[in-house]
Order: C-alpha cells, then structure tokens, then sequence
C-alpha cells in the first residue's frame, strides 16, 4: 500500500490585522463591503452522520455501547467519538473495548520520558470508560467454560 502524503499546512498569517483572516478579506471590508457587519456572529452547526455500535446491552436502566478497537486510525477518527458522546441520551454509555490499551495513539509525539500517548490514556483524558479482554466485567462476559 502505498504511503500517505501529508497535507501541505496552512501559511502563516503575516502582518494581517487584528480581527481579519487575511488581508484580502481585511481588504474588501474596507472598501466594496465597507456598510457589512464583519465576523458579527458565530453559527453553531451540526454535521449529520450516523454511527454504528459494535455492541449493546442494556444493564438495568443503564443502555451500554461497546466499541471494539483495535487501534485508531487518525484525529478524525477518535475525535468523533466525543462528539458521538454528546449526542447520546443520558441513560446511554460509549465504552471501549481495546485490544491494545497501551499501544500508542496515531500522531503522538515522544514525551520526555520516551514514551507516547497511548489508546488508554486517550480514553481516560477524554473520560471515556476502557475496557480489555482481560479486565472485561464478568457480568459483560459470556465465557464457554
């Protein structure tokens, strides 16, 4: 497979005034659309997407949503579980199941120590409840003895 190019970044802003994200658009207020309102209101917005559970089970009034991770993949893929979170009605919880909690998250920088960022550590930070197969509870489990 192939290997991913990186995204070119955003240039820097350089010497553009305050309160403008360009000077183009710093530009065109001052002059064409000088009787416009500039950046008067922040509109909140929602993007429509749909997700699908690995796993429920629903434990007396509590409904449980099982996600089973073998790893992240980039930002955007474990940031949307947080807002998956937000959308979940109060008697829902988003819980991961990982496969290898300590394994580093994509993208993490080497801290000081040499050590990474790891699944579990996202988890926690981002108060998520984490879970491996071997600290699964036992009243989750279904083991064939």
């Amino acid at each position: 497979m192939p290997k991913r190019v990186p995204r070119k970044p955003r240039p820097k802003k350089v010497n553009v005034p305050k309160g403008y994200d360009s000077n183009w658009e710093y530009n065109i207020h001052q002059t064409i659309l000088k009787d416009w309102a500039h950046h008067f209101e922040a509109i909140k917005y929602i993007i429509d997407k749909k997700y699908e559970v690995d796993f429920v089970k629903t434990f007396q009034d509590k409904t449980i949503l099982l996600e089973a991770k073998g790893r992240f993949w980039d930002h955007a893929e474990y940031s949307k579980y947080v807002w998956i979170r937000k959308a979940l009605p109060s008697f829902m919880e988003l819980v991961f199941l990982f496969q290898k909690p300590f394994s580093p998250m994509p993208g993490a920088t080497i801290r000081k120590d040499g050590t990474k960022r790891t699944h579990a550590e996202w988890a926690e930070t981002n108060n998520f409840r984490w879970y491996s197969e071997d600290t699964l509870p036992d009243d989750w489990r279904n083991d064939e003895l």
